[in-house]
């Protein structure tokens, strides 16, 4: 794509296309690692999960972020999580030298799409846990699709994305989040499995 193309994109649009790759090695990492194979390795995806989410906890609760992203403190997914694990008979400890530290507010805005980005592809994930018979009740919580549907709750979050009016500096740094919201998810991934 030239760059006047990526100049005309939204800045949700712009976001995917500087990630996309970084998107599609995450995307086959995960189904190479099989995490629905069996129980143990579900298990082993929830932990990966629970150090993601525990991770992107405090961005859910910072007053700058909720300012741009109004709702935010309601998205975080950690409860869920570690409702999961419970289900599963699994601890909600977790070795704190792995999770990530995110102190840049414009790179936050990064690793948020990330994060609310990946509850699209939950759907598919979702299917699967039912295979070993976990649902929105049981085991698969973080999973389950938001209240208003996952399409919407998408929509309603690029939105926000797009209404923030963000320097060239600070958008390549919410860029740059993103990357690293990859990078550290392949990184866990590759510790669990």
């Amino acid at each position: 794509m030239m760059k006047e193309g990526i100049d005309t994109l939204t800045f949700a649009k712009r976001l995917k296309y500087a990630t996309r790759v970084n998107h599609d090695s995450v995307d086959s990492l995960v189904m190479q690692a099989e995490p629905f194979a069996n129980a143990d390795r579900y298990g082993q995806f929830l932990r990966l999960q629970h150090v993601f989410h525990l991770s992107m906890a405090p961005l859910y609760q910072q007053a700058s972020l909720q300012a741009l992203f109004p709702g935010l403190a309601q998205l975080g997914n950690v409860a869920a999580v570690e409702s999961d694990l419970r289900n599963l008979g699994l601890s909600t400890e977790v070795d704190t030298e792995l999770l990530a530290s995110i102190t840049n507010a414009y790179q936050a805005i990064g690793w948020l799409y990330c994060c609310e980005g990946s509850n699209m592809g939950a759907a598919f994930l979702y299917k699967e846990t039912q295979k070993l018979q976990f649902d929105a009740g049981h085991g698969a919580k973080h999973l389950a699709a938001h209240p208003e549907g996952r399409a919407a709750h998408w929509r309603n979050f690029v939105a926000q994305l797009d209404a923030l009016t963000l320097t060239q500096e600070q958008e390549a740094l919410a860029i740059q989040g993103a990357k690293e919201a990859f990078a550290f998810y392949k990184k866990t991934l590759t510790h669990f499995f």
